[in-house]
């Protein structure tokens, strides 16, 4: 059970990540990730990055500035605009229904406008999910600019969409449904430099 605990990544690095050992059957049709991270970073970082052997993009989350988020999925991606919040910890959940492209995004609890892509598009199987690096090529060839450096806790991943009153339970690390992975089962290995710590 991690619920307490936090991912730190403490400096730039091309080698340094959190594997998630989570072993995935299914395609993807639907899906939510959630997470929260605290940076002081300016440039493009890398929160969650699960890519396939065709696709290294396939799902990934990231933030290109202090107010804006990329969520990619097969390799096309939108932007969500948020109130700058330095200092602070954010939390973000991201979702995506293959049958009508709709994508949602919240921002500490708020959903923002829906916007779409890739409708038809199937995640596929398997995938190397990894915190805190871009994967350009399943697993590997990392940029150390686009490195994550500071925290990163309470990961979720589901199959399925969420309700903002679902976002809010994760926020709080009691999620409502099961997830495929999660804060109080966390599979992971650590790589290169990175740490737990309360």
């Amino acid at each position: 059970d991690m619920v307490g605990s936090v991912f730190v990544f403490p400096q730039e690095s091309r080698s340094s990540y959190v594997q998630v050992k989570a072993k995935l059957q299914q395609p993807l049709n639907n899906f939510t990730v959630c997470l929260r991270s605290f940076t002081d970073l300016t440039r493009r970082c890398s929160l969650f990055s699960y890519a396939t052997k065709n696709q290294s993009n396939a799902i990934l989350l990231l933030k290109s500035r202090p107010s804006l988020y990329e969520f990619h999925i097969g390799g096309e991606f939108l932007l969500f605009r948020v109130p700058q919040s330095l200092g602070q910890s954010e939390h973000v959940c991201a979702s995506w229904e293959s049958s009508t492209g709709i994508a949602r995004f919240w921002f500490n609890g708020k959903p923002w406008p829906r916007k779409g892509l890739q409708r038809g598009y199937t995640v596929g199987v398997p995938a190397s999910i990894l915190l805190g690096q871009n994967q350009d090529g399943s697993g590997g060839h990392f940029n150390a600019r686009e490195s994550f450096v500071g925290e990163i806790s309470s990961v979720y991943m589901w199959d399925t969409g969420i309700s903002t009153s679902g976002v809010t339970a994760a926020m709080y690390d009691n999620p409502r449904e099961p997830p495929l992975f999660g804060w109080r089962n966390f599979p992971y290995k650590l790589v290169g430099e990175g740490y737990v710590k309360p």
